[in-house]
């Protein structure tokens, strides 16, 4: 798949994130939905996490949640481009598996 607009193939942790944030969510509700979809598997650590918020929020594929006020707890939501970003990869990991699956599985 050619990069476009400064796209390549995401980490696990990036997709994850942009899955997660389809809804607002703080960090640490983002580390818990990721954990839970993930079976345990992808764990988040902070600072991790924090960082790539950080680098989506710079690409403009999240952005935060204005709570007029309210700095407790910074929330973060999907943007169009991140849902267009999320989708190229999800047809990324389609073609992965495909080809994956036709020449072990004899699947065509």
């Amino acid at each position: 798949m050619p990069e476009e607009q400064g796209y390549s193939a995401l980490t696990e942790g990036v997709y994850y994130i942009l899955l997660a944030l389809h809804s607002p969510l703080h960090g640490y509700g983002i580390m818990q939905l990721v954990k839970e979809m993930t079976g345990g598997r992808v764990i988040l650590a902070p600072g991790t996490l924090y960082g790539a918020l950080n680098s989506l929020l710079e690409r403009g594929w999240i952005s935060a949640v204005d709570h007029s006020g309210d700095k407790t707890r910074k929330e973060y939501c999907i943007t169009e481009q991140g849902k267009q970003i999320l989708n190229q990869e999800i047809k990324r990991l389609e073609e992965l598996l495909h080809n994956g699956q036709r020449i072990l599985g004899g699947v065509n």
